[in-house]
């Protein structure tokens, strides 16, 4: 049966083209983040500059992903995503330019900060499109009775292409330069740009021209807050990546703390991302179906304590260890809080749910730079983390008691729906 294929949406064509190309975008985006976080904090060594760099991200990516979710709702999603591609295609470029040797000898060096966070902060107008988009994509390319499928798919593409990002990123530095590594993620978006070519125009699903855009806006996100479920999940993984979370200042640690220098950066983002990737691997083979809110809560409870130990280490080998096993439960939490998503959105609000959904959890990741950079200046890094930690084991108990839909969750149930509709 189909429900027991761990390969069911690879055998459909486009969606491995999608693969493909998601893995290019985000291979390069990740490989991007590194470099960019290490490029501004070694030419200002100011914790504070890779709070703004989360900042100048998270500001446009959270207050236009309402919007964007209409626009994407709308709009044919292949051509959409193919816009989003070549735009990022030209701050990819902007990033390589800023970095040349001839516009280092002609600028000063705020000058050159103030334009590369002009283009992260483009980025962030980029990102709000970037998730509704694919959210919705995915659900056109693979039937409903897969989407838990395809959610681990993609969810483990994602992971995949920010271990070897990460860590391509750490080493490429240090090899080759900043410079000339931006020029590879110039050329790995150019790649996508091709690929995404290669998957057929979509049907509009909402074609309500009657319904405004404050209409449209409300009812996306009434839907949201008005299940318990969804509401929780996407809550959870917030405050995870908000508070516990701390990728934007592994820079800090890899340099001051462990004294790794750049190839200690990559490897430390790179056994975050890898301890993910495993896990969510593993769920196509071991379905995490079965009282799947209770294993929600224990993966964002896992992941706290994870991030508490790592924000202690000081030995490099504990904080690459404490890290693998924090991106374990976040695997866990990722590939539930996907297919939770795909199985209960409708259709035609795919576009709005998958924008609120980049306001809780994509936006979180620049907003808990924000919180991380701050808080290593005010703290240090370390005490730091640790008190992010906390936070987060706190929160996951207040939701675990006051959520009980969430609690007693079990995904077989919608699972087992959704594969009578096409009986």
């Amino acid at each position: 049966m189909v429900k027991n294929d761990p390969y069911a949406a690879l055998r459909i064509k486009e969606f491995n083209i999608f693969l493909l190309l998601r893995f290019a975008l985000v291979f390069g985006w990740s490989m991007q983040f590194v470099v960019i976080e290490w490029q501004v904090y070694s030419m200002t060594n100011d914790k504070l500059s890779l709070a703004l760099i989360g900042l100048c991200e998270f500001l446009p990516a959270f207050f236009l992903a309402p919007f964007a979710g209409h626009i994407v709702d709308k709009k044919e999603k292949r051509n959409l995503f193919a816009v989003c591609i070549t735009l990022f295609s030209l701050i990819s470029f902007g990033l390589f330019w800023l970095t040349s040797s001839k516009i280092e000898a002609a600028w000063e060096t705020n000058s050159i900060v103030y334009g590369i966070y002009s283009l992260v902060f483009f980025g962030g107008v980029l990102r709000a499109f970037f998730g509704p988009t694919i959210f919705s994509l995915i659900a056109l390319l693979v039937p409903k009775k897969i989407y838990p499928n395809a959610a681990t798919w993609s969810s483990s593409t994602w992971k995949g292409a920010s271990v070897f990002g990460a860590l391509c990123g750490g080493f490429l530095i240090a090899w080759i330069g900043v410079h000339y590594t931006l020029g590879i993620i110039f050329l790995l978006v150019m790649v996508a740009l091709a690929l995404v070519f290669q998957i057929a125009k979509k049907p509009i699903i909402n074609k309500d021209s009657s319904e405004s855009v404050k209409e449209s806006l409300k009812a996306g996100l009434s839907f949201v807050f008005n299940d318990k479920v969804i509401l929780g999940a996407l809550t959870l993984d917030m405050i995870a990546v908000l508070f516990g979370g701390a990728v934007a200042i592994f820079t800090v640690f890899a340099k001051d703390i462990l004294d790794a220098g750049p190839e200690g950066l990559g490897i430390l983002n790179a056994a975050l991302s890898s301890g993910s990737i495993i896990t969510m691997l593993a769920t196509t083979y071991i379905p995490i179906t079965k009282d799947t809110g209770k294993k929600l809560l224990i993966s964002i409870f896992g992941f706290g304590i994870s991030m508490i130990i790592f924000g202690a280490s000081k030995l490099m080998w504990l904080s690459v260890l404490t890290l693998f096993f924090a991106g374990v439960f976040d695997g866990i939490s990722m590939v539930v809080r996907q297919t939770i998503l795909q199985l209960k959105t409708p259709d035609h609000m795919r576009g709005r749910v998958g924008a609120v959904n980049s306001m809780f959890v994509g936006s979180s990741n620049e907003l808990g730079a924000v919180e991380s950079g701050v808080a290593a200046r005010i703290f240090g890094a370390p005490l730091a983390v640790m008190l992010g930690g906390t936070a987060t084991l706190i929160i996951v108990g207040i939701i675990g008691i006051k959520n009980r839909p969430l609690r007693e969750l079990d995904l077989r149930k919608d699972i087992n729906a959704h594969e009578e509709e096409n009986v």
